[in-house]
């Protein structure tokens, strides 16, 4: 089963690594990315069109006009819907992408968690009761990946004692 997760990007040029990007993107499976670039001042951009010629899972959509966080997230989502058969969509906003201080570290977060993010995603949904449209499915991925930070360190301070 196939997810795909939107990313909301905005100045983040400084925290491109292509090649450390392209690393954890191509270890992904079954998911596809879509990084949408939210009318960037500087060259993230250009270095979002580069790392998507290293990886066959990543998609690039351009905002020429900045947009709300939220807007931007359901331009992704009507972009991953028109574009690929995807059962869940998760999201990051560029908000939470600066508590992982680097693109890089999130990718890898994602990469490290990959399956523990869709069953997140499937009992996140499972809650609500109901039968949801694409908008209303949209799961924030940090709120899984927050929660996984703070159980491993619970569990590395009771280790620790």
């Amino acid at each position: 089963m196939k997810i795909g997760i939107i990313i909301i990007c905005y100045n983040n040029e400084n925290d491109i690594d292509i090649g450390q990007c392209a690393k954890y993107l191509n270890e992904l499976k079954d998911i596809e990315i879509c990084l949408v670039n939210n009318d960037s001042k500087d060259n993230t951009y250009n270095l979002l069109e580069e790392l998507k010629e290293h990886c066959v899972n990543v998609s690039i959509l351009d905002i020429k006009r900045f947009k709300s966080d939220n807007s931007a997230v359901r331009a992704g989502a009507r972009f991953m819907s028109n574009q690929f058969s995807l059962k869940y969509l998760g999201y990051v906003n560029s908000n939470s992408l600066f508590k992982y201080h680097s693109i890089v570290l999130l990718f890898k977060a994602i990469r490290d968690n990959q399956v523990d993010i869709l069953n997140y995603n499937q009992s996140f949904l499972n809650k609500k009761g109901i039968r949801l449209t694409m908008f209303q499915s949209l799961f924030p991925v940090m709120d899984y990946l927050e929660k996984m930070n703070i159980e491993n360190l619970y569990t590395s301070l009771n280790h620790n004692q």
